[in-house]
């Protein structure tokens, strides 16, 4: 089986190397201008700025599936070409897209489908975000209408009327903003296969989106951190309540692929923030080391068709630590190429970001995010541990990691 990864880094990595040692053929069609190293390690690699259409590349490399990290090829000058080739993708397409790329679409699908969603507004300039502050006073959270990669706005948590009042005042209003009612902290997430008509639960996860300990400093970027719990039994009731209402229109659009759903607790009930559609960065490779079978899950799921999930008995929790490179999560202030150094062996999985190796041999970090330490085991303390253990044995000057996963947000709804 030929398998193609769109992206770049860790994320990239950690699911061609549990593709591979399934007994994948493996390859990276490399999206970005950075982190192409660690891909490299686990089988052929290909440019963006060599390849811009990789459409002949797939027909001449016989790829049988691709599995995409972000949705950016959604938006590629050469989406409609890929689409005619009828080369099977782990993504909806489509309508379903829309999950994920238009906020607002989901608000309105939410709607439909009696599932809770905070108050949502959508304003295309500052004047009528202040007018809908003045109208409907409170906390948002502002984020771009459309999701991208390449977005202008990324996630800005207000967390007082005050707040939000003054980021009005900065943001880039070029695609408008989606204001989003702040609901506090008591976040998680429940990740789905929708796949022949069918809902297959799989994990329920949290991820550490503040930058610094006591989940203190702005959103970054990506996680700093995660937890991942088996879960095919749905038991926090987050499908349930979230996902499961939305299989009529998973049939009506013919939807197949990864869903996440990332709520917040109020109450007794959950409620939506917004849904993924593909298959993550930090639960991803945990979710595919934990399962028994995945490269037949997942052509059934590209396929979309009725599956059969088996889950390893020994893995049921996972732990994702990252190590921040100087000056994260604030990019704009950048510094050298640090030597990395390694003291011990590794024994869990440690996949690299933006590093390289140098004539050497020795790596360095080349950018702001250095690694992601994962570690699979039967108890969440065992996984904790393990990864904690193994991100210790890494130096890279001004580098960090949050120390508490796990004593937070855990179990789902609390703070």
């Amino acid at each position: 089986m030929r398998i193609m990864v769109f992206g770049v880094g860790s994320a990239a990595q950690s699911v061609l190397h549990a593709l591979r040692t399934n007994g994948a053929e493996v390859s990276t069609y490399l999206t970005r201008d950075y982190a192409h190293w660690s891909p490299s390690l686990e089988g052929e690699t290909y440019l963006a700025e060599v390849f811009f259409n990789p459409c002949r590349l797939l027909q001449e490399k016989k790829i049988d599936f691709v599995i995409p990290m972000s949705i950016d090829w959604f938006l590629a000058d050469w989406t409609n070409e890929f689409l005619a080739t009828k080369i099977p993708i782990l993504s909806p397409t489509g309508e379903g897209m829309l999950l994920e790329r238009d906020r607002d679409f989901a608000r309105r699908l939410c709607k439909r489908f009696k599932i809770p969603f905070p108050r949502a507004f959508v304003a295309r300039n500052r004047i009528e975000a202040e007018s809908i502050l003045k109208n409907h006073p409170g906390a948002y959270v502002i984020k771009n209408p459309l999701c991208s990669p390449t977005s202008p706005i990324h996630t800005i948590v207000s967390e007082t009327e005050d707040d939000t009042r003054s980021w009005l005042k900065r943001v880039n209003y070029e695609e408008g903003i989606f204001m989003q009612e702040y609901m506090g902290r008591r976040e998680a997430g429940h990740i789905v296969f929708v796949s022949g008509g069918e809902i297959y639960s799989l994990v329920t996860n949290q991820e550490y989106k503040r930058a610094f300990d006591g989940n203190l400093g702005i959103v970054a970027g990506a996680p700093l951190g995660g937890l991942v719990e088996k879960d095919p039994q749905d038991k926090y009731h987050l499908a349930r309540e979230l996902l499961h209402p939305l299989l009529p229109w998973f049939r009506e659009v013919n939807f197949s692929g990864p869903v996440q759903v990332t709520a917040i607790r109020q109450g007794e009930k959950w409620m939506v923030l917004e849904y993924n559609v593909r298959i993550g960065i930090t639960s991803g490779p945990i979710i595919l080391k934990m399962l028994e079978n995945p490269l037949p899950v997942l052509w059934d799921v590209v396929h979309n068709r009725k599956t059969e999930i088996r889950f390893k008995e020994h893995f049921n929790f996972g732990c994702s630590l990252t190590l921040a490179g100087y000056g994260y999560p604030y990019t704009q202030i950048s510094g050298p190429h640090f030597p990395i150094t390694i003291h011990g062996e590794f024994d869990c999985d440690v996949w690299w970001n933006e590093v390289a190796p140098e004539a050497k041999g020795t790596l360095y970090a080349t950018g702001h995010r250095i690694a992601d330490v994962m570690a699979v085991k039967a108890t969440l303390a065992e996984a904790i541990e393990s990864a904690y253990e193994n991100i210790r044995k890494i130096r890279c000057l001004a580098s960090y990691y949050r120390t508490d996963i796990g004593k937070s947000l855990w179990p789902p709804g609390n703070e």
